[in-house]
């Protein structure tokens, strides 16, 4: 019998390996920006608790409203009300998702959104004038003034994770802070204290998540049976899902490893279902980013998942040394980018799995929101790194030995900058993720080129949990100094609609060095408020001069390795989810 005559078997067991470094550390969806990741945020916690609206199925990047939650949001005619009704799904104890399951959530963001990742002071729900209950199924919320409303849907409703009512409580019982602000705080600490400390390596409650009467209650199509101390995750069938795609599979099993040839190895061994190719280990060129290579592998084949993103390496402004200082000065940033020979990387590095990334809105796939400058490929920064030097010589630095030194202080023209004193080297420290070895060959390039231009980078190389749990958004105190200066975790942000306000806002949740820019903030307002397309050109071309962050090759997420005895795995979701409830094996 030919496989298209096969059945999907119900049962089968399929194993996952997981990238290295990263193994989920928070269980409570309302995620701290220093854990705002793909591994914990779309392969863990996605897989249990469901976003209000969800994005990107069949490979299609707009909103699923099958497979949401919500039902397609209502505007009043002045544009300033939409309306939301929740479909009456179950949640796995038994309860009716409804409103209050949404207002929960929107008044933790209200009262602790500096403590969610996606929160951006001034946008939801600061931007609310009037938010409520309509009915035990809908809600409202009033704006304070008229959004582009594919805005509000995409990068803004997206936020919010309903919660249960079995939450909504503290050691001492049912709270109500669906209904009443004074009520989150504890609540909010409850929670927190039930996950148990999510910056600690060691957290044992880990191992309790599974059993927990708060985390075992869950809205996704899985639910988690064990997290072991060694980080081996397994899911099983949330029997009680109401969504339109029950699982086919029994188990799902993730299973850490700790660098990409210790994975390419199990995988080679047959020891998975699904891994990933190295970018390393691409041994001949790729068609293009999101169609691969040839595969070396057999009996599996090759999916790249190429997730609308930009990648980056974060500069911390906050640091209150003169390293800060030195990042603060635009005319440094624009050296640094200078000094990262992407095109190079995307060659010899990547093998034609990457591409450049010239700014903040992602350059692949090709859509019409990339700016003209940049789309006809008039990049305000290409790699040059005697520009690097000549810049750096021009704002009072002697550029003669590496790392060049002051010679010029002050904040005149021509001269270095405040907080930057005769003498000071042009030096900084960059932390970035082990066990990768693209990522090593790149940042190791990029030493030797910005060497050239007089700066020095120190490299270190730091297990990736470690690595963001460190070097997080952070203001200087007597209990963090916030000294990190530059780090990467080999990842960057995945958009919904790339208007900047999470990444460049001042003291946004993704804004995780913390740059400030008035004209910046004055710009991405304006993208938020139209549709216009210029206006975001407008705002991501001067992004790209500033230069905030270094702008490093892009790439797929994974190029997953399916075994071919899985089906079901494609199209590849392009906001970076996973779908194993899709997943199944022919019956034989």
């Amino acid at each position: 019998m030919s496989s298209t005559d096969r059945k999907p078997k119900q049962g089968g067991v399929v194993t996952w390996a997981c990238a290295p470094g990263f193994p989920p550390a928070v269980i409570f969806p309302f995620t701290p920006a220093e854990r705002m990741g793909t591994r914990n945020i779309l392969e863990f916690q996605a897989l249990m608790y469901r976003t209000l609206y969800y994005f990107g199925t069949g490979g299609v990047p707009d909103v699923d409203y099958a497979n949401s939650i919500g039902e397609e949001p209502v505007w009043s005619a002045d544009g300033l009300t939409v309306t939301i009704t929740v479909k009456p799904w179950q949640w796995s104890n038994g309860e009716t998702l409804c409103a209050d399951n949404v207002l929960f959530w929107v008044n933790l963001m209200k009262v602790k959104g500096a403590r969610y990742g996606e929160y951006v002071p001034g946008y939801f729900p600061d931007n609310l004038t009037d938010y409520g209950k309509l009915a035990e199924d809908k809600v409202y919320f009033t704006f304070d003034k008229v959004y582009s409303q594919r805005w509000v849907l995409f990068n803004q409703l997206s936020t919010i994770t309903p919660l249960p009512k079995a939450w909504d409580r503290t050691e001492q019982g049912p709270a109500n802070a669906s209904g009443d602000l004074a009520d989150v705080e504890a609540v909010y600490a409850y929670l927190m204290a039930e996950q148990g400390d999510h910056v600690e390596e060691g957290n044992a409650h880990r191992t309790r998540w599974a059993d927990s009467p708060i985390w075992s209650i869950v809205s996704g199509p899985w639910r988690l049976q064990s997290y072991t101390l060694e980080g081996v995750v397994t899911f099983v069938p949330n029997e009680h899902y109401s969504g339109p795609n029950k699982p086919y599979l029994d188990e799902f099993r993730q299973i850490p490893t700790f660098s990409d040839e210790e994975q390419y190895e199990a995988l080679q061994r047959g020891e998975f279902q699904v891994g990933f190719l190295p970018l390393s280990f691409a041994t001949e060129p790729a068609v293009s980013p999101d169609q691969g290579g040839p595969n070396p592998l057999a009996g599996f084949t090759m999916h790249p998942q190429t997730a609308y993103c930009v990648r980056y390496i974060s500069l911390n402004f906050n640091n209150p040394t003169v390293q800060g200082k030195l990042i603060a000065q635009t005319y440094f940033r624009q050296a640094l980018q200078s000094c990262l020979d992407q095109d190079s990387a995307v060659r010899d590095v990547y093998n034609g799995y990457a591409y450049r990334q010239n700014g903040p809105v992602p350059v692949f796939p090709k859509t019409e929101f990339v700016s003209p400058r940049q789309r006809e490929g008039s990049w305000p920064l290409p790699f040059d790194p005697e520009r690097a030097k000549q810049l750096l010589a021009e704002n009072g630095w002697d550029t003669s030995t590496t790392p060049a030194v002051c010679v010029n202080p002050g904040t005149g023209l021509g001269q270095a900058g405040e907080g930057i004193p005769a003498g000071t080297w042009a030096s900084f420290l960059l932390r970035y993720v082990e066990g990768r070895p693209a990522l090593t060959r790149v940042v190791e390039q990029f030493r030797d080129d910005a060497a050239k231009a007089g700066i020095e980078v120190r490299l270190e190389e730091v297990y990736g949990s470690i690595l963001v749990a460190e070097d997080a958004p952070c203001v200087p105190s007597p209990e963090d100094p916030c000294r990190w200066e530059a780090c990467t975790w080999n990842g960057g942000w995945v958009f919904h609609r790339p208007t900047g306000e999470i990444l460049f806002s001042t003291d946004a949740g993704g804004n995780f060095g913390h740059y400030s820019d008035p004209r910046a903030d004055e710009l991405i307002e304006r993208t938020v408020t139209t549709d216009d397309l210029d206006v975001l050109y407008e705002y991501q071309d001067y992004i790209a001069e500033q230069a905030p962050v270094v702008f490093m090759p892009n790439f797929p997420i994974r190029i997953f390795e399916v075994s071919d005895q899985l089906h079901g795995f494609g199209p590849i979701n392009p906001f970076g989810m996973i779908n194993p409830e899709n997943w199944y094996y022919l019956e034989d």
